[in-house]
């Protein structure tokens, strides 16, 4: 590794100057990199010496730009054949975040501080983004560069994933410990429906939408879930009711995303009643909840048409006077809250692992974490005052 002076003059006469850093790379090929001033080819030089001997260095004549890699990492998910919605949300990442800001830096350029500056662009909205993004955008952004350079490496494009180091140096520091504290527990009235208020939103919903509404009261399922539903998925004998497919924004059907996604959930008999009821009005086919035409409805729909209108007209409305809850993804909460609470409390008392495989969890963890403080607390006061106690009366 060396580095060197280069003078010449150009055709205008002008003498020229630069410091050229000569070196071999790990293949034992020979590079050559052009610096205007002597302390920048000194830093690349002893940089290059120390990413050499650790085996993480790319020339950037092997290397390619981040908007070349983007689309290599965006071909390659399509060909392991992931939900058209993935790849959808993954080419807007692409499109609308990362080439606008760092599409023509070369991979083996590409350092920790410029990902620092494109997330503190993301988050505060300065160029060349027109607007501020929010932190779960920002991550889920960052997550696809990162996989872009995953990507890259397997190709042998760079040798060094730096978004993933900068997250490594995160990793349990203060950042971390801050956005646990900060991601709040679900709260009944807040995110989760109350009792008085699921009633008045399924008693002031109106023709398919009181049956539908009630799926999600009483089954649990999700939006991608109840649009999937099929006359053959529900056993009004038995009163059950069973997942085995989704349907996704384009409206194409497909399997539950994780294996555990594939259930029965029983239902009571005011669902089954409805479900009788809607039946005999349903548009003909095999949909449980299609469109007028019989096709596959749009969760939009749901919510705007269905879910918001009895939310308004049951006065279940924010302090502005609309709808409180918005989402679709409210009931499946309140679903879960009734599966947990106690008997004497009107739910159903159900342990931990029924929950989850009622839910549809892929694991146990995903349940607990989400909502673990619901399950009833046992009250320790007598054990506790009597143990207390015992070691006073050993100490007297």
């Amino acid at each position: 590794m060396s580095v060197r002076k280069r003078t010449w003059t150009n055709p205008k006469g002008e003498e020229k100057l630069a410091w050229i850093v000569d070196y071999f790379d790990a293949s034992g090929k020979r590079r050559l990199k052009t610096f205007k001033l002597k302390k920048e080819a000194e830093a690349f030089a002893a940089q290059t010496t120390v990413d050499i001997r650790a085996g993480v260095h790319t020339p950037d004549s092997a290397s390619i730009a981040v908007r070349e890699a983007a689309a290599l990492w965006v071909e390659s998910c399509e060909g392991r054949n992931l939900e058209p919605t993935t790849i959808a949300a993954y080419e807007q990442h692409v499109d609308l975040h990362i080439i606008p800001a760092l599409g023509g830096i070369k991979l083996s350029q590409l350092t920790a501080p410029m990902v620092r500056a494109f997330e503190d662009a993301l988050r505060s909205g300065a160029a060349p983004f027109d607007r501020p993004r929010s932190q779960a955008m920002i991550k889920r952004i960052l997550r696809s560069l990162g996989s872009i350079l995953s990507d890259a490496q397997e190709r042998g494009l760079v040798a060094r994933n730096v978004v993933r180091e900068v997250r490594a140096r995160r990793h349990g520091g203060a950042e971390r410990k801050a956005a646990a504290r900060q991601k709040r527990r679900l709260r009944v009235g807040v995110d989760i429906p109350t009792r008085a208020e699921v009633r008045a939103i399924l008693k002031a919903a109106k023709g398919r939408w009181r049956p539908l509404l009630m799926v999600a009261v009483f089954a649990g399922l999700r939006s991608s879930e109840v649009r999937g539903l099929h006359w053959e998925d529900v056993d009004l004998k038995r009163g059950e009711l069973h997942v085995r497919r989704r349907a996704d924004r384009y409206k194409t059907l497909g399997p539950p995303k994780t294996e555990a996604g594939e259930r029965m959930v029983p239902i009571p008999a005011p669902l089954i009643a409805a479900l009788r009821e809607w039946k005999v009005a349903c548009p003909p086919g095999d949909m449980v909840f299609p469109t007028g035409v019989g096709t596959i409805e749009l969760h939009q729909n749901i919510v705007n048409r269905g879910l918001k209108p009895a939310c308004v007209a049951a006065g279940v409305v924010s302090g502005e006077g609309v709808a409180k809850y918005p989402g679709l993804h409210s009931l499946r909460h309140f679903f879960a809250s009734w599966l947990i609470n106690r008997r004497e409390d009107g739910g159903l008392g159900l342990p931990a692992k029924i929950v989850q495989e009622r839910m549809g969890h892929s694991n146990i963890a995903v349940t607990l974490d989400t909502y673990g403080h619901l399950f009833p607390q046992e009250n320790h006061a007598a054990e506790l005052a009597a143990a207390a106690a015992s070691i006073l009366d050993d100490a007297t």
